[in-house]
């Protein structure tokens, strides 16, 4: 495990929220953050599908917090999971790229050795800690789970889309899938258990092995990470999912990650553990929009997977923790990079002070009806900020689609928006707020003397790999 140091302050870049102390027991909280992959704003029950069923979302949200300011770090996987569990926007370390979005089978890079993670945080505070599903910051062996804080892993090291056989169309592939297209390994730990992994069986599997580790742990505090394979396509669902939902097979998916999450919180209830544990429901990023009826919605939002519009970013979250944090709906704004801070401070741990992090403190949210010092959102595509919002204003300085569009648009002035009145960014009020403008120009470009260059971790290539590179994998 990485050497950690350990201070009594945070260096954030706009600041650290105070600590607002949950009552504790004898035991430090549990945690499980359930993190799904390319699931849209608009996907489940709480946040308004219509017709895709999740009475388990849809009882969470009522015993819990429904967040619905809630941001991704970044609108694409690997540098979303990188913000997550290091509570640092993901140019920060190196892991975002205009040249390779997101790692490859044939990546050499990964998480560097010198981020200190959540896992490691926690480990350090006596957690046992476990990652189960898709990992997607680095495959080789400096990089996996186990050196970054993990005690379990079981899941696969990037998307699932990913290692197709030589001769298939990638879009054909995932619009009429089949298990054997995809040499994507299963691993336990640090080997390989199981290559093609069988996606047929994969959400269940994962959260057999969630269910598994909480069992095995109840006596001890836990940190789970439990990052699901889909509904990133290809598609796949177990037998008794198949043909249930009016939504289709997306839809088939969607229901059986909804009856993952109620197996998880059935057995923190039978393990008389629900009261000491928090548990965090969001996604990566936004719908993959170009595969149709394939990929999810957005709901009201613009936009989708890999584009820094609403849809792209703004994920449907949800918190819960029985007897501590009461039920509601939060419309703060708040990021995957606030987990890092929360967490240490709901177990007592001190943030490294040795380096910039860009999360905020929940906990006076979660557990006062209170505010967050969080009021700004830096809409990052690759290295570039594309878009910033402060407070209600979000002012893009360049758009682009997500996919299928090489060059982006600039914007002088930037297009202008109050994401309280019209979330759906369809009213450019630029010539009526020029002040706006400014002041977020002036909050971009003190943003940005905050970026040091660092190796890039994502354009670095096994040569001669033998991997065919996939442009379009996500």
């Amino acid at each position: 495990m990485r050497n950690l140091i350990l201070g009594t302050t945070c260096l954030l870049a706009a600041g650290c929220g105070t600590t607002a102390e949950p009552e504790v027991s004898s035991q430090k909280p549990n945690v499980v953050v359930i993190f799904c992959d390319d699931l849209g704003y608009g996907d489940i029950g709480p946040f308004g599908h219509p017709s895709i069923h999740t009475p388990h979302l849809d009882k969470m949200a009522r015993e819990g917090q429904k967040w619905t300011n809630f941001y991704a770090a970044a609108p694409v996987c690997t540098p979303s999971r990188a913000g997550l569990l290091t509570g640092r926007l993901p140019v920060r370390s190196g892991m975002a790229s205009k040249k390779r979005r997101v790692l490859f089978p044939d990546s050499d890079g990964g998480l560097p050795e010198n981020e200190i993670t959540i896992a490691e945080i926690l480990k350090e505070q006596g957690y046992k800690t476990a990652c189960i599903g898709k990992w997607h910051l680095g495959h080789l062996e400096p990089y996996l789970p186990s050196n970054n804080g993990f005690d379990y892993y079981f899941g696969i090291p990037y998307s699932n889309d990913m290692d197709r056989i030589k001769g298939i169309d990638h879009y054909e592939s995932c619009v009429n899938p089949k298990v054997e297209y995809f040499q994507v390994p299963l691993m336990q730990n640090n080997e390989v258990i199981e290559m093609p992994a069988n996606q047929i069986t994969i959400t269940k599997r994962y959260t057999e092995e969630t269910v598994n580790f909480i069992k095995e742990n109840a006596d001890s505090s836990f940190f789970i990470y439990l990052a699901h394979t889909m509904p990133h396509v290809p598609l796949f669902t177990a037998q008794e999912f198949k043909n249930k939902s009016l939504r289709g097979v997306y839809g088939d998916v969607i229901e059986e990650l909804d009856w993952s999450v109620g197996q998880v919180l059935q057995t923190l209830k039978e393990q008389g553990l629900d009261k000491n544990t928090l548990v965090v429901f969001t996604s990566d990023n936004g719908p993959w929009l170009t595969f149709n009826e394939l990929g999810g919605t957005a709901g009201l939002l613009k936009g989708g997977k890999g584009s820094t519009y609403e849809g792209g970013m703004r994920e449907p979250t949800i918190f819960w923790w029985p007897g501590k944090i009461a039920p509601g709906v939060k419309m703060q704004m708040s990021s995957t990079l606030d987990l890092y801070p929360t967490l240490c401070n709901i177990a007592g741990a001190k943030m490294p002070d040795d380096r910039i992090f860009d999360g905020y403190d929940l906990s006076p949210v979660l557990f006062n009806n209170g505010e967050t010092k969080r009021n700004v959102i830096f809409y990052y595509r690759d290295t570039d900020v594309f878009a910033v919002r402060m407070g209600s204003y979000k002012a893009h300085f360049k758009t682009q689609k997500g996919f299928g569009e090489d060059t982006y648009t600039e914007h002088d002035p930037p297009l202008l928006y109050n994401l309280d009145v019209d979330p759906a960014e369809q009213y450019n009020i630029a010539s009526d707020h020029p002040e706006v403008i400014e002041q977020i120009k002036a909050r971009k470009q003190s943003h940005a003397e905050s970026i040091k260059p660092v190796e890039n971790q994502l354009e670095k290539v096994i040569e001669n790999s033998g991997v065919d590179y996939q442009k379009k994998s996500l």
